[in-house]
């Protein structure tokens, strides 16, 4: 991204931002048909992943929720500027909010928010700052343009004065800041290769997941709350499920918490799968010896 297109993004996404939610909601959609028809690579990955992951399910059925999902994913790249834009109140105002929100300010311990890649997944970053007081801190993939990835910085944590840290950093920064008090927003599912990873079953099949949520969770003595966060139809905004905490996790086997967790994350893909995040290559690291499923 060149220095001249950032300034003009920006000043789109602000526009859009004025805007009220329902108008951008058939635009929105419009543009996730367009992203079906033009983005052939990550079609093909979403139909993959869907093959894969619900193979009960009729390829009619799978294509018209992959469909779906190009429909959420363009909805979602319209309404972006308003996570960096709108008001505390009217974010509030369109953010409905279920379960124990407030768990993090009672909690003694440290707490971890578990949260999954369904499209809604910055609402959810924005809920959790927006509607309870701990400070909050999370790693993310730095930006390849500079000036472009300080605005991330600043804006994923406009609210809540929190601290974000790339994945390419050590660990340990971010171990400092849990022991200081805030709250993980800690993203488990995706695939960053097999280092510090172990091949967990995801539907049936092998994927490279991260062990860290089991491994730190134990290691801080964290708490660990689910949150879901799900784009509601017609443009009215979005919920935001703070789920109870996963009970007896961590345990000692971090094998074991990390299946545990990839299931209940398959529960809530099967309550929504037009929600979740098919456009991403979840299988691309193989065990040893296996082809590529891609």
């Amino acid at each position: 991204m060149t220095r001249l297109l950032v300034p003009l993004l920006l000043a789109l996404l602000w526009l859009l931002s004025r805007l009220p939610l329902p108008l951008l909601a058939a635009p929105g959609r419009g543009l996730g048909r367009l992203m079906w028809a033009l983005a052939g690579r990550r079609r093909a990955v979403a139909l993959r992943n869907l093959e894969l992951c619900l193979p009960e399910l009729a390829e009619s059925r799978r294509r018209e929720i992959a469909r779906e999902h190009f429909a959420l994913i363009g909805r979602s790249v319209l309404e972006y500027g308003l996570s960096w834009y709108a008001s505390r109140e009217r974010l509030m105002r369109l953010i409905e909010v279920e379960g124990d929100v407030a768990l993090a300010e009672r909690s003694g311990r440290p707490v971890m928010w578990l949260v999954p890649h369904f499209v809604a997944l910055d609402i959810a970053a924005v809920a959790v700052q927006l509607f309870q007081t701990r400070p909050v801190v999370s790693v993310y993939m730095p930006a390849s343009n500079p000036v472009f990835d300080e605005v991330i910085r600043r804006k994923r944590l406009r609210f809540g004065g929190g601290r974000l840290y790339s994945r390419f950093e050590s660990a340990r920064a971010l171990m400092r800041s849990v022991r200081e008090g805030y709250g993980f927003f800690n993203l488990p599912d995706m695939d960053f290769g097999e280092r510090d990873a172990a091949f967990v079953p995801f539907f049936g099949v092998p994927a490279a997941t991260l062990l860290a949520p089991s491994r730190l969770a134990r290691a801080l003595d964290m708490v660990v709350q689910p949150v879901v966060a799900q784009a509601l139809p017609g443009g009215r905004g979005w919920r935001v499920r703070f789920l109870d905490p996963l009970p007896e996790f961590p345990s000692d086997d971090a094998l074991a918490d990390t299946a545990r967790m990839n299931r209940w994350i398959e529960q809530e893909v099967r309550r929504m799968p037009e929600q979740y995040l098919w456009v991403h290559k979840r299988f691309k690291t193989r065990p040893a010896g296996e082809p590529p499923l891609y």
